[in-house]
């Protein structure tokens, strides 16, 4: 399944600068930046689990939101981009 993840990490101490970098990073070993605090996941019902259960370990609920979209069909279904998109579909054969 696809997932998207947006967060807002309350950056105004050291701690939570801290926490932003291991969301990023955490989201980022599920699947690929697509805003700054956006990430597109490709992950199965076990993945999507893990990558809960991580990013619901670091963020600080009084001050943090993560937000979590399970997105439904094809991603030509239901995005619509404008702009510069460095979105790899890394299902498509890569060319080196």
């Amino acid at each position: 399944m696809n997932v998207l993840v947006a967060y807002d990490v309350n950056t105004e101490s050291k701690a939570g600068r801290r926490r932003l970098a291991k969301v990023a990073q955490t989201c980022k070993a599920f699947g690929q930046r697509v805003q700054f605090s956006v990430f597109e996941c490709r992950v199965d019902e076990s993945l999507y689990e893990d990558l809960i259960a991580k990013l619901s370990k670091i963020i600080n609920p009084a001050s943090d939101s993560l937000r979590v979209y399970k997105l439904r069909g094809d991603r030509e279904d239901y995005l619509e981009h404008f702009g510069l998109d460095r979105y790899v579909d890394f299902d498509d054969p890569l060319v080196v």
